[in-house]
């Protein structure tokens, strides 16, 4: 029988001294280069708690929900790419985890997720504080793991990171028993595991590349739609080479944001439902779509028969799962997008690549952008959009902004200028409200040099005010710039626009006393009371000739603080493209 050559290959594992289950926990997460993990003890997991006691190289950080944790834990990811970590107890402390771990899923986020278990003898019985979470997880994992023997876990921690990482990324989950945890054994820990068939990603051949760079020649009105993928595969540089030398305008989605440089002359900014006209328009125009770590989802799409109806479509992605499962596509490639771009790069060069000539395509884009650009009708009151604006000026620009999930979601990605990646943090795929704040607790331990702002709306930032104690108490100075309508706004606006202004259930002020911004009586819960409980220092602003001041003020603060700036409920996203239908249909004004 001959022995599988990838596995010789690895270096010899360590052995170690003999520990307790949850000490190999502590361990092989030090040993894969965890320094912090977002973790809320209980009764299943207080022997995890006690191991992490006993080092000082990992930061446990308690936050109040374990939604908190696991948001926080996916925003460390998206900031910087490592693998997030959270933790809870077993039953009501593992499912509270669910919400993150789907929302990672969904945007293709590396994280690990570990839980304590209920003892083994009790598993399947209705044990108190028992649930099925490794079955009730499948479904929004790359992989979950029940471990019910101690000499297992190295092992599996080690494979948990590796699947998390590995092609495309997503969350792991690793169920652990209190017995197991509680076991005493000498592990072993291996330097490396094998995977399965995606332990590397595809690569496309040169070959598949060329036959690109020969529609790339003939086209004339190509379009670049770019994702998250361009993000999770650091291929930011790789694509702006390629942009620049073929000169293809490039429009990204949500989760590509800051990919390629807003400010650069081929940007479209992002296209789909709130994006720009131009980007709409150029994506349903071209005759060229060069789809590269994107997903064709239907908030980019819109009815998909009629997207980018006359554009011959390639499309590059490292998970073959995607390819014509919302789009047809004529060329699908599977790849790891940055060697794509690479070898796409390098093949320009040696062929003395000739960018085709689209002048003709740059000028009628250039009058788009001159004719429709992001802007918004200035008002006595303060307008969301103008905060971000004025917001993105002060800080030039360079702030990481975390978002909750509604219209200031939309405005943040509208009128903040992104020139970086990992810059816009935001629930994009699964649109989970309270994302926000632990979202920038998570972005600032990251990233503590940076200035981190959480953009968020009344609505969604109360869902998870909690992590205000958090961050008080692990002083964590991220910063929440709320936009407060008294209303779930975007809600709002689908009432305004399609159900005859009927309120539904949306408002969340004292019904009786909304109106002008003027009017402060209905303004309710009082966030400046609220933060102030928690220790953290917060304004609230209604007038404009103020705005400048405070926001000044929140970014000048050495903490934690709350912002809070009432703004009409009147107000719309805007351009629309309303669900279901094509850019023809886009609401404009």
């Amino acid at each position: 029988m001959k022995s599988d050559p990838t596995v010789a290959a690895f270096p010899k594992p360590e052995v170690g001294p003999e520990m307790r289950g949850s000490d190999a926990v502590v361990e092989s997460l030090v040993r894969e280069g965890v320094d912090t993990i977002f973790a809320y003890p209980g009764g299943a997991s207080m022997e995890l708690h006690q191991a992490l006691t006993r080092t000082d190289k990992i930061r446990t950080i308690l936050p109040r929900h374990e939604q908190g944790g696991v948001f926080a834990a996916e925003a460390y990811a998206r900031a910087t790419g490592k693998v997030g970590v959270c933790m809870a107890t077993s039953g009501p402390g593992a499912t509270n985890l669910v919400t993150g771990i789907a929302d990672a899923y969904m945007d293709s986020i590396p994280m690990v997720a570990i839980t304590g278990q209920v003892f083994q003898k009790f598993i399947g019985k209705s044990a108190f504080q028992e649930t099925d979470f490794y079955g009730m997880t499948l479904p929004i994992v790359k992989h979950s793991y029940l471990v019910l023997n101690a000499a297992d876990i190295p092992r599996v921690i080690k494979e948990a990171f590796k699947i998390a990482t590995s092609g495309r990324p997503g969350p792991v989950v690793v169920d652990i028993p209190k017995d197991v945890q509680q076991a005493r054994f000498q592990p072993v820990f291996p330097a490396d595991v094998a995977i399965r068939e995606r332990k590397l990603p595809a690569k496309a051949t040169d070959d598949e590349l060329k036959q690109i760079l020969a529609l790339v020649g003939k086209a004339k009105q190509p379009v670049l739609y770019v994702g998250g993928g361009i993000i999770s595969a650091d291929a930011c540089e790789e694509l702006r080479r390629f942009a620049e030398s073929t000169r293809i305008p490039v429009a990204t989605t949500l989760m590509g944001v800051g990919c390629f440089p807003e400010n650069h002359e081929l940007s479209l900014k992002w296209f789909g439902m709130h994006g720009t006209v131009y980007g709409n328009w150029a994506v349903h125009h071209s005759d060229l779509l060069l789809t590269l770590g994107a997903r064709f989802d239907d908030r980019i799409t819109g009815e998909v028969t009629k997207f980018a109806p006359r554009a011959t479509i390639v499309h590059v992605d490292v998970d073959a799962s995607e390819h014509n499962k919302n789009k047809i596509v004529q060329y699908p490639i599977v790849s790891d997008v940055k060697h794509a771009l690479g070898r796409l790069n390098a093949l320009v060069e040696a062929n003395k690549f000739k960018a085709p000539d689209i002048g003709a395509w740059h000028q009628k884009i250039a009058e788009w952008k001159r004719d429709y650009p992001l802007s918004y009708e200035q008002s006595p009151h303060i307008l969301p959009q103008e905060a971000i604006q004025v917001l993105c000026e002060l800080t030039r620009g360079e702030a990481i902004i975390t978002t909750g999930v509604g219209q200031h979601q939309m405005w943040a990605a509208q009128f903040y200028d992104y020139t970086r990646p990992r810059t816009l943090i935001s629930s994009l795929g699964l649109g989970a409200m309270g994302f926000g704040y632990p979202a920038a607790l998570g972005a600032k331990v990251a990233c503590p040099d940076r200035q981190v702002i959480d953009i968020d709306g009344d609505g969604s930032f109360v869902m998870n005010i909690q992590e205000l104690a958090t961050a008080k108490i692990e002083k964590i100075a991220a910063k929440a710039l709320v936009l407060n309508n008294q209303h779930l706004g975007m809600v709002v606006q689908w009432e305004d626009r399609f159900y005859n202004s009927v309120r539904g259930h949306t408002i969340l002020g004292d019904a009786s006393n909304i109106g002008s911004p003027e009017n402060l009586g209905g303004i309710y819960p009082d966030f400046v009371k609220i933060s102030e409980g928690f220790g953290v220092k917060a304004r609230r602003v209604h007038r404009r000739e103020e705005l400048r001041e405070a926001i000044q003020e929140m970014l000048d603060h050495d903490g934690p603080y709350v912002l809070d700036v009432i703004v009409p409920y009147t107000e719309h996203v805007l351009p629309m493209i309303p669900g279901g239908r094509t850019v023809d249909d886009m609401i404009i004004k």
